[in-house]
């Protein structure tokens, strides 16, 4: 029976109730040992009803072993991998050990853990409980919150109880476990201990902070006078912080030694074993029992003698031993402690000499992950033998996802490496997987280490600074990362320090890289890499180059590749079609199966769309990949997103949303000097301005973004808000400011030759020189929608202006109907009025009918029109089939319409192309 627990048991039955009702979620027990948080989920999951229950425990002798947990708590449903997306089906099998291969990125493996759970799910839910989970495997944990996050409209309650401060990644619900309240406490004292004197009662509770286990576990050892209150309660009182530790050592040789063995591994079949190979080995142990017991022990069913160092039963008898104490029992094929302060107690109570002993035994009859881990904490001093084993566990880890768990197996590896320069080696591993599990600052702190010992080896060096150059570029300071990588000279390096080098919005930098790997063999690469950096420098050769690289782009399979196609594209003043190449990228990330390079490349295709107009999808595509810039820990990645978000908030007129996002962005990029995220932060402020009419200050917000130096801001933010700065000044009435920022943007586009560059230079030149017909060409020109409606714009209200308003109205009223499907308020709004200017008082535009969807409908419906199934959508988005289905759910009625195929066709109609 539970007492004082009302308001955690009512937390616990909201999120059980809500995941019910199909909005599930995660809630954390938070608490100190003994406060009675297992008790709490036990209660949670038996009022579930007809829901599903899954259930597992973290183990701190399991928690080096990947997906040790995940494989207890999913082994009940594996039969429903089968309805699982491909790339997650196979991910999860893995994972857990039903396929070989590797489980590929951890985003697609935490995927298919959602799936699967939501696929578990019976019609009224499952309730997934993870007990302790302080000790849960790294891979696991991983695996299990990436699902918590995602369950908002799954039927699943996931319940998670932890120890102190453990920290649990990304879950808001957190229920505070103390002590029971006063009254409570006394109730629970009067239930076991009854007619206890008041102020006993009340200084037991004083002295157990009301910790429901402390005060059962201390009742238990006091005298009936104490307990009567006729004598004194002793001070301090009995057990302290260890409350078993006196009743382990009161334990027999042979049960402590079982416990030890239990505390170690809790398989019971591998329990019995070691046991009796331990005893075996020492008969001392046996002998000890055999005294204290009035006769010698012998096996069922050999009858051989415990003491004769032969007997193989005797672990039996002390495991029986074990469970009459009452401190463990055994549960099905394992043995568990009734608390976890018990195994700690029985740690505590061995010397260091009996548990290097048993885990030497345990290294004998385990294999693979388990016996390399045995092996390790055997050891004294340094052995390669056993450093080996725990690296080849690694890379077994690693196949399968566990890269947190393969990183703490390389760290211990590396400390028991004898050889210097393979310890670095053993150490830079560890760092890298270490960043691929989202811990950066795990891997820079691994990565330190191996760079102090790589000793005077210059490959090593190199391979190591390129690995500190890359942690900082994405999460620490870009122009150290720059300064990092400039010192290599191979092509990768050279490239990895360009692209630091634009981040930062060095391009005297770029221009001296392009340089030295313009000296490397010709290739896309090296065209690419050298193209940007001699364009850059003025240099005639620089855009064949770029062109040539360009050309190549047909060849391209890797993410990577693309987004270098894209910088090609985008140095040649191109951003149509560099927004084309970092859209391949986006869909090349997404089928990749290692999508950890997802977040990154998800900065580019969210700045495509957004130019492209598609506002709410590229608001979409940055939620989605800050959220998973957060996970991995991509600092850098993460202040991309938010500044595009702030430039899209800003575009529809959105004040405050812009303004607090574009704080955020910079202040994560200026002090990491990432001039090209802190240039866009930046932007989206001037963006506003110009929007909300405010033409003077946005002026002087694109003047300083043009002036703007390395690490503050960035030369293509400055390039691509050119025409924007050409409008400013020429609606601020500064006519030289306009002629100077047009002439800067000739410069940067002399080598642009696409439609949609041609046509922004038009309009630029209209705008600057009063032009009508420039502005008209532009109009022939463009291929972007969303800029033809702001070249229709400006045109219209030259027009009107010029006491031409029947010429006037047709392009207003493109543009008024262009911004308001793209959502573009201002703008639209502007154009409403000019148009009502003109002398046309007509009906709004009916609105965009796939404005009602939320930008994740908008991006399922989008993949609903290129012929995805559920499942391949659910893979891409890394969601379940189920919630996939959820929205499409909630997509055909606001639509008002009834199939995949009217989805699609009103998709197609509407030109919302997808990634």
């Amino acid at each position: 029976m539970l007492y004082g627990r009302s308001a955690e048991i009512s937390a616990l039955d909201e999120a059980i109730a809500r995941a019910r009702d199909g909005h599930g979620g995660a809630v954390v027990l938070r608490g100190e040992a003994g406060t009675g948080k297992t008790a709490l989920l036990d209660a949670a999951a038996g009022r579930g009803g007809a829901m599903r229950v899954l259930r597992t425990t973290g183990v701190e002798s399991e928690s080096d072993l990947a997906f040790a947990a995940l494989h207890q708590v999913l082994w009940p449903v594996t039969g429903s991998l089968g309805a699982l997306p491909e790339p997650q089906s196979l991910a999860v099998r893995a994972a857990l050990g039903l396929a070989a291969g590797g489980a590929g990125d951890r985003f697609l493996l935490g995927a298919g853990v959602l799936s699967l759970l939501a696929e578990a799910a019976t019609p009224e839910g499952l309730i997934c409980v993870v007990d302790d989970f302080q000790w849960v495997d790294r891979a696991s944990a991983d695996a299990l919150l990436f699902a918590a996050r995602r369950l908002g409209t799954e039927r699943v309650a996931m319940l998670l109880a932890v120890r102190g401060d453990a920290p649990v990644k990304g879950v808001p619900l957190t229920v505070d476990v103390r002590g029971l309240p006063e009254s409570a406490a006394a109730e629970l004292l009067e239930s076991r201990h009854g007619g206890l004197p008041a102020r006993v009662r009340r200084e037991l509770v004083t002295l157990t902070g009301a910790n429901p286990l402390a005060l059962g576990e201390i009742a238990a050892r006091l005298t009936p006078a104490q307990l009567a209150g006729r004598d004194p309660l002793p001070d301090p009182l009995p057990g302290g912080a260890r409350l078993f530790g006196d009743r382990v050592a009161a334990l027999p040789a042979t049960a402590r030694l079982v416990a030890l063995v239990a505390a170690v591994e809790a398989d019971l079949d591998l329990i019995l074993r070691a046991t009796d190979r331990l005893f075996a080995e020492n008969p001392s142990d046996a002998n000890a029992h055999r005294a204290a017991s009035s006769g010698p022990a012998t096996d069922a069913g050999s009858g051989r003698d415990v003491g004769s160092g032969m007997e193989a039963g005797a672990g039996r008898v002390a495991v029986a031993e074990l469970e009459e104490s009452g401190l463990a029992e055994v549960s099905g094929t394992r043995v568990r402690f009734r608390h976890p302060l018990i195994r700690s107690a029985v740690h505590e109570a061995a010397t260091p000499a009996d548990v290097r002993r048993v885990h030497a035994v345990l290294a004998e009859l385990t294999g693979d992950d388990r016996r390399a881990w045995h092996l390790a904490a055997a050891a004294l001093g340094q052995d390669e033998r056993v450093a080996a084993a725990l690296v080849a566990a690694a890379e077994r880890a690693r196949d399968r996802g566990g890269y947190g768990t393969a990183a703490t197996a390389l760290a211990r590896a590396a400390e028991l490496t004898p050889e210097p320069r393979a310890r670095a080696v053993r150490l830079k591993d560890a760092a890298v997987a270490a960043w691929l599990g989202g811990r950066p600052g795990q891997a820079e702190s691994l990565l330190a280490e191996a760079r102090e010992r790589g000793g005077e080896d210059a490959t090593l060096a190199m391979e190591i600074a390129q690995l500190r150059g890359r942690f900082a570029l994405n999460s620490g300071n870009a122009a150290e990362a720059l300064r990092i990588l400039a010192a290599g000279d191979g092509l990768d390096m050279l490239a990895d320090a360009s692209e630091a080098a634009a981040y930062v919005g060095d391009t005297a930098a770029v221009a001296e890289l392009g340089r030295r790997a313009a000296a490397h063999p010709e290739g896309f690469l090296r065209d690419a890499v050298a193209g940007i950096g001699l364009t850059m420098d003025g240099d005639d050769a620089g855009p064949g180059l770029l062109r040539r690289a360009l050309a190549r782009a047909g060849e391209l399979e890797d993410a990577a590749g693309y987004l270098w196609a894209a910088a090609a594209a985008s140095a040649l003043g191109e951003s149509d079609l560099a927004a084309e190449m970092a859209t391949r990228a986006g869909q090349v990330a997404r089928v990749s199966g290692m999508t950890g390079q997802l977040p990154v490349v998800l900065e580019f295709v969210a700045t495509a769309e957004r130019i492209a107009g598609r506002l709410a999808r590229s608001q979409a595509i940055s939620e989605e990949g800050l959220a998973l810039a957060r996970e991995a820990g991509y600092e850098n990645t993460v202040a991309a997103h938010l500044a595009n978000l702030a430039v899209v908030a800003a575009l529809r007129g959105e004040e405050e949303p812009c303004e607090r996002q574009a704080r955020e962005a910079l202040a994560i990029a200026i002090p990491h000097r990432v001039g090209l995220r802190a240039g866009v932060a930046a932007y989206a402020l001037a963006t506003l301005d110009l929007c909300l009419g405010r033409y003077a200050a946005a002026h002087d917000r694109f003047t300083a973004i043009a002036a703007a130096g390395p690490g503050a801001g960035h030369p293509a933010v400055a390039w691509r808000a050119a025409p924007d700065h050409v409008e400013a000044a020429v609606a601020a009435g500064d006519e030289a400011g306009a002629r100077a920022a047009l002439e800067a943007y000739e410069r940067w586009s002399a080598h642009a030759a696409t439609p949609e560059s041609r046509a922004l230079l038009a309009r630029c030149r209209g705008l600057a020189g009063s032009s009508d017909d420039a502005l008209a060409e532009a109009l022939r020109l463009h291929t972007n929608p969303f800029e033809a409606a702001r070249t229709a714009l400006l045109l219209g209200e030259r027009l009107r202006r010029a006491q031409r308003p029947g010429e006037a109205r047709a392009h207003l009223r493109t543009a008024w109907e262009t911004f308001e499907q793209a959502g573009a308020r201002p703008w639209a709004r502007r154009a409403r009025e000019e148009l009502r200017a003109a002398g046309e008082s007509g009906q709004a535009p009916p609105a965009a009918v796939l404005d009602a969807l939320t930008p994740q409908e908008l991006r399922i419906a989008g993949l609903v029109a290129d012929g995805l199934s559920s499942k391949q959508i659910a893979a891409q988005l890394f969601l379940s089939p189920r919630t996939v289905e959820y929205h499409l759910y909630k997509i055909y009625p606001k639509l008002g319409i009834g199939s995949r195929t009217d989805l699609a066709r009103l998709v197609v109609l509407r030109k919302a192309p997808v990634t």
